[in-house]
C-alpha cells in the first residue's frame, strides 16, 4: 500500500496449503482480469495516436469474426468492447468451457487455446441484447477483451502481448510483471494455490496456460501493480482526453450478478469507479482467477493505492461476501490517511 508518505505492506497465511514457508514478501499472482485494465490502456493509447478510434465498428477491424446467431460485429463499436456494453457472449459462461475447465482440471491444464477460438465458442450463442449507443446496456463479457486484443494487434501491427510489454511494463520498470504464454510455471517466488475438485480432494492449480488471454493474462506482484495504476490515474501511461475516456463511466444495467457482487459505482473503459467511505471514491478493477483474487484501488489524484492478492487453500470464496470484506480493506487503506 503506497500512503502518499510512505509505503505499508502485510502478509498472512502459508505459501503451501499445509503450513510452512510463509507467503513471500512481494510473492507473484496472476492477476486475472486486473489484465483489462493493461488492454484497454494499451487500446487507448493506440487512439491517442490515431491508429484507432473508440468509434470503429468491431467489423471494421475484424470482419466476419462478430456474426452468426443475431451477432453484427458492425453494431459493436471498440468503446463497447471496452465499457462491456457490447452485449457479446462470455465465452466463460459456456456449459462446454466450464465443465471442461473446472470438472477436468487436469485434462485441460496446458491449454493454450487461440484466443479466436474462444470467440468463435461465444458466437455459438446469442447476443445478450444489441449495443445502442443513447441507452446503453452493461454485461460482463471476457470475450470483449479477447476482441480488443486481436484489433489492438491489427491496428498496433505487434502482437497484444508485445505492445502491453512495450508501451507499459518496461516504461514503468514493473521487473516482476510478466503476460504469460504458453510457459504455465509462475516465474518468481510465489504461494501455491490449491482447489478442491468435484470429489472433494485438494488439486494444486498453481502451474497452468490457461491464463494466456487479454482478458486474464498478466502475472505481478502488489508493488508493481500499484506502481501500474498510480501512473494509470497520474496521466503518466494516457494523455488527458484518452484518460478522461477511460474514466467515463455507465450504469451496470442488465448483469445482476455483477450488482451482486459491486453494488456501487460504475464501469469505465477497463476500470472501475467505487465511492470511499470517506468521501469521493477509488479507481481499480478486480482479478478472479484459478484461485487466485486480485483487489486493487487507487485515489484520483494517485497520492493512495493498495493492491491485495488472495491465493485459495482448497476453498471457492462466495464472491459477494468475499467482496464485501475485500472493498472494506480497500476502503481502510485509502481512507486511514484522510480520517483525523
Amino acid at each position: 500500500m503506497d500512503t502518499g508518505l510512505g509505503s505499508v505492506r502485510a502478509r498472512t497465511g502459508a505459501a503451501v496449503a499445509d503450513g510452512g514457508k510463509q507467503v513471500p514478501w512481494d510473492a507473484q499472482f496472476r492477476a486475472a482480469s486486473t489484465t483489462k485494465t493493461f488492454t484497454s490502456t494499451v487500446a487507448l493509447q493506440l487512439v491517442a495516436e490515431r491508429k484507432l478510434s473508440l468509434e470503429d465498428t468491431v467489423e471494421k477491424w475484424l470482419p466476419g469474426v462478430v456474426s452468426g446467431n443475431g451477432n453484427d460485429g458492425s453494431k459493436i463499436t471498440i468503446r463497447d468492447l471496452l465499457q462491456q456494453t457490447s452485449g457479446v457472449f462470455d465465452y466463460v459462461d459456456d456449459p462446454d468451457v466450464a465443465g471442461s475447465l473446472f470438472r477436468d482440471f487436469e485434462k485441460h491444464r496446458y491449454d493454450t487455446t487461440a484466443p479466436q477460438q474462444w470467440v468463435a465458442t461465444a458466437m455459438r450463442h446469442r447476443p445478450l441484447f444489441t449495443p445502442d449507443p443513447k441507452r446503453p446496456r452493461w454485461a460482463y463479457s471476457n470475450t470483449n477483451y479477447l476482441l480488443a486484443a486481436m484489433v489492438i494487434e491489427k491496428a498496433g501491427g505487434v502482437a497484444w502481448r508485445e505492445q502491453v510489454e512495450h508501451r507499459i511494463i518496461a516504461p514503468l520498470g514493473l521487473r516482476h510483471t510478466y503476460v504469460a504464454g504458453a510457459n504455465p510455471f509462475m516465474p518468481g517466488p510465489h504461494a501455491r494455490v490449491t482447489l478442491r475438485t468435484p470429489t472433494g480432494a485438494a488439486l494444486d492449480v498453481t502451474e497452468q496456460s490457461l491464463q494466456h488471454t487479454a482478458d486474464s493474462a498478466v502475472i505481478s506482484t502488489t508493488t508493481d501493480l500499484n506502481t501500474f495504476f498510480r501512473a494509470l490515474v497520474t496521466g503518466k501511461l494516457l494523455p488527458k482526453a484518452q484518460l478522461a475516456e477511460m474514466q467515463h463511466t455507465v450504469a451496470r444495467t442488465g448483469d445482476a450478478d455483477d450488482l451482486t457482487e459491486w453494488p456501487q459505482g460504475g464501469y469505465g473503459l477497463g476500470l472501475r469507479w467505487v465511492p470511499l467511505s470517506c468521501g469521493s471514491g477509488y479507481w481499480h478493477h478486480e482479478g478472479d482467477g484459478f484461485g487466485s483474487y486480485t483487489r486493487t484501488g487507487v485515489t484520483p489524484d494517485g497520492r493512495r493505492s493498495v493492491v491485495i492478492s488472495i491465493t485459495s487453500n482448497g476453498s471457492t470464496p462466495d464472491l459477494a461476501p468475499f467482496n464485501t470484506t475485500t472493498r472494506k480493506l480497500v476502503d481502510n487503506a485509502l481512507c486511514d490517511a484522510e480520517r483525523p
